[in-house]
This record gives structure tokens, C-alpha cells and sequence, in this order.
């Protein structure tokens, strides 16, 4: 080989133009150390204010339940206790005897909703995130609009619908406007997550003969249970805390009461019980962080899905 071809082999070899540029390293370090020692401490400090102003009411109520009621009204006003204790947790239960029952009527009441609205849910859900069939925009902005509608403002229809039904003084009166209420967001927020699912399953699975309804039940149904979770939580949280307006509204025996018209048998002609009503509160939310406490793994996994693009 000539001089000449030699060089020009060489020159066209360590071209710039035809080296290809090397990656750059990816770093190993955790995001949080790649931060100043200033700026982690910032960040602790944010993260510290936003827990306080978030846990302060939660904290203050329960101080409250634990000081005698004399001393909620003394002066200067002590956010410690003086002599606390919890005989606010064993007098309320002879203040409202039926607090029990009111307990156990909105966790019923909830349960049933959430059963309700996850059935019509998912293959809703399933539905809207598949196909593209006429009217789908349409019927998810009226969901949506429907959310944007409390539910004092549609109280008087409701109350005729009911009371045309047969539902009156029943746990139906709240269970069926409380899972109507909550239906359309969670259609909104199943079917994101169900549109993270690759539409290649589904192929697959009619490729094999699957029907609609077995690869919705068999395929999509399993990998969605963490939005399914997510869902449900929500729902049931929702239909706990809505309960009030409906109850109060809708049924009159109290045998059927939930616990937030039952809280209000703390609020006597003369004073109101402040330390056995956050008591009762105290007691009232506990079904509540029992399901989010089993059910945590499940809601984180379902939150932080799709976060990671693989």
C-alpha cells in the first residue's frame, strides 16, 4: 500500500466526523447526594412546615380529647394538657350510646359503595381506555361536569328520586347517591392507568381466541389491581366523608344514622362536649387508617406506576 492510501485510510479512520461521541457515564449516586448540604437542608426544612401545617389540627384535636373540659376554656390557653387523660375515650360511649352502631353504619355504608363503584368501574374504565366508539369525549366531559355539582345543590331531586324509589330511611338513601357521586372520577383515574397497559396484551389474547370479557378478567384485570387499590381507597374515603349531607337529608331513623349525624349528639342545648366529640372523631377515623394501613403497598405501588419510563 502506497504512502498516500496509508494516510488517507488513516485520516478517514480518526475522523471526527466518523468517531462515534462516547456516552456520558450515568451517575450512581442517589438523587438526595447529589445535593448541597444547604440545599438538603432546605429541602428537610420544607418538607418539616408542610408535615406541621398538614398534622397541626390532627395533633391540637387530639390534645383535646385528652384534657377535662374545664380546662379548654381557661385563660392563657394551653396547648399541653395539664392532668390528661383518656377518660374522654370511656365517657363518650355513655354520652352517645349508640356511637357504636354509628360507627358500624358508616363503615357499612362505605363498604357497600366501594363494592358498587368498583363494579361498574373497571369494565367502564376498561371501556373508555380501549375503544374508540362515538360520543367517548362527550360522556367523560360529562363526567367530569358532574363532579363540578355538589351534592346540596341536586339535594330536592334527589330527595323526590328516593322518596319515588322506596329508599327512604334506608341504607340505600345514601348508599346509591354516594356511589353515584363517585363513580365518574374514578372512571377518570382508572382508565389513565389502564391506558399504561400495552394494547399488545390484548392483541396477544384475542390472537389466541380470548373473548373481550376473559382478557379484561384474565390479562388487563392483574396488572391494573394497583389502580384498582388506588381506586378503591380513594372511594371509600370519599364515601365516608360524604356521608353527612345524605344521611341527614335522606333517612330519619337512627337506627341507619352514620357516625357524622351521630357526632352530632355532642352538641348539647348548653355546652358541647369538645373532649368526648374528638374523642368519638379519634375513634370514628380508625376503620379508615385500618384500610389505608393493610392496604398501603398496594396504594403506593398503584400512585408511583408509569412514574419510571423502562
Amino acid at each position: 500500500m502506497s504512502d498516500v492510501a496509508r494516510t488517507t485510510e488513516v485520516a478517514s479512520v480518526d475522523s471526527p466526523a466518523l468517531v462515534k461521541p462516547k456516552r456520558r457515564a450515568r451517575s450512581t449516586k442517589a438523587m438526595i447526594d447529589r445535593y448541597k448540604w444547604y440545599e438538603v437542608a432546605a429541602l428537610y426544612l420544607g418538607i418539616a412546615l408542610f408535615l406541621f401545617f398538614v398534622l397541626a389540627p390532627f395533633i391540637e384535636g387530639f390534645l383535646v380529647s385528652l384534657k377535662p373540659l374545664a380546662q379548654l376554656f381557661s385563660r392563657p390557653y394551653s396547648f399541653i394538657p395539664k392532668n390528661g387523660s383518656f377518660d374522654a375515650y370511656v365517657d363518650m360511649w355513655t354520652s352517645v350510646p349508640m356511637l357504636g352502631m354509628y360507627i358500624f353504619n358508616s363503615f357499612f355504608i362505605s363498604t357497600v359503595v366501594t363494592l358498587i363503584v368498583i363494579t361498574i368501574v373497571v369494565p367502564a374504565a376498561y371501556a373508555f381506555a380501549r375503544f374508540n366508539f362515538a360520543g367517548a369525549g362527550v360522556l367523560l366531559g360529562l363526567f367530569l361536569a358532574v363532579n363540578m355539582f355538589s351534592g346540596a345543590v341536586l339535594l330536592i331531586p334527589l330527595f323526590r328520586l328516593m322518596r319515588g324509589l322506596g329508599l327512604l330511611n334506608t341504607y340505600w338513601a345514601m348508599i346509591v347517591p354516594g356511589a353515584a357521586f363517585l363513580i365518574p372520577s374514578s372512571i377518570w383515574l382508572l382508565r389513565t392507568y389502564m391506558m399504561r397497559i400495552p394494547k399488545e396484551l390484548d392483541e396477544a389474547a384475542w390472537a389466541d381466541g380470548a373473548s373481550r370479557l376473559y382478557t379484561l378478567r384474565r390479562v388487563i384485570l392483574p396488572l391494573a389491581m394497583p389502580g384498582v387499590v388506588v381506586v378503591a381507597i380513594m372511594t371509600f374515603i370519599g364515601a365516608y366523608a360524604q356521608q353527612f349531607i345524605f344521611a341527614l337529608t335522606f333517612n330519619s331513623k337512627t337506627e341507619f344514622m352514620p357516625l357524622p349525624v351521630g357526632l352530632f349528639a355532642f352538641f348539647g342545648k348548653q355546652e358541647v362536649l369538645w373532649n368526648e366529640l374528638m374523642a368519638a372523631s379519634f375513634i370514628g377515623i380508625l376503620p379508615v387508617m385500618i384500610v389505608i394501613v393493610f392496604l398501603q403497598r398496594y396504594l403506593v405501588a398503584g400512585l408511583t406506576a408509569g412514574a419510571v419510563k423502562h
